[in-house]
């Protein structure tokens, strides 16, 4: 019985047949597709448990697929770039990847990425335990059901990541968060990725709550150690 479904949107044949291989091995169901079109379809048509995601793909690019698929769902999708190219690193990590993986990779570092991505996803919340309950603070009210903050009677829906970002930080107003210990419990203690992809979900929720995000008064960077709410 296959452990998960992993669809591959790769365009180098080599890299698909050899990641086929690899993952079936390892158990995983493995969909396959050669185009962005192609991957979008199949992930509506077939859906997946994970997605390994090349960002340079013909007919559509890898981040044109990304924002397709999250307008849907939240699926755990890896970004997959040709090089260690900072430029493409800001493009996964300004996209919210889940993680995101540069050729040549190691088959089993990212095995053990998809099996961290999918723990991270099963465990719910990024791993903050059981489903908090409704919180009110500085004037916003965070509504856990609906993934919403709401401020001036405005409910927004955020993304599960930004809002249990944004519910960990409330729940400890007032108390300073080392930066650690946020990727620890939002993205869970097994994070691969880079930690900048913490201050690209603070720059997107203080643009959603703040009223001037680049003077921000409700998160409140504290420099050498992380981020803390005042409420």
């Amino acid at each position: 019985m296959s452990e998960a479904r992993v669809l591959v949107v790769e365009d180098e044949e080599s890299y698909r047949d050899s990641l086929k291989y690899l993952l079936a091995r390892e158990g995983f169901d493995v969909l396959l597709a050669d185009t962005g079109p192609k991957g979008l379809e199949t992930y509506l048509r077939d859906g997946a448990d994970v997605i390994l995601l090349d960002l340079m793909l013909p007919g559509m690019s890898g981040s044109d697929v990304f924002r397709n698929i999250r307008e849907r769902s939240d699926v755990p999708i890896i970004m997959v770039t040709a090089k260690d190219d900072q430029v493409d690193r800001i493009i996964g990590l300004e996209l919210g990847a889940d993680d995101y993986v540069t050729k040549p990779y190691s088959g089993r570092e990212l095995v053990a990425r998809i099996r961290a991505v999918l723990r991270r996803q099963n465990a719910g919340m990024g791993g903050m335990g059981d489903e908090p309950e409704r919180l009110s603070v500085a004037g916003l009210t965070l509504d856990p059901e609906r993934l919403t903050v709401t401020r001036d009677g405005q409910p927004q829906s955020l993304p599960p990541k930004e809002f249990a970002l944004l519910h960990l930080l409330a729940q400890n107003a007032g108390r300073v968060l080392p930066r650690q210990v946020i990727i620890d419990r939002v993205w869970g203690a097994d994070y691969f990725g880079d930690t900048k992809t913490l201050d690209v979900h603070i720059k997107r929720l203080r643009g959603r709550i703040e009223q001037d995000p680049s003077e921000p008064v409700l998160i409140q960077t504290v420099r050498g150690v992380g981020y803390t709410f005042e409420a």
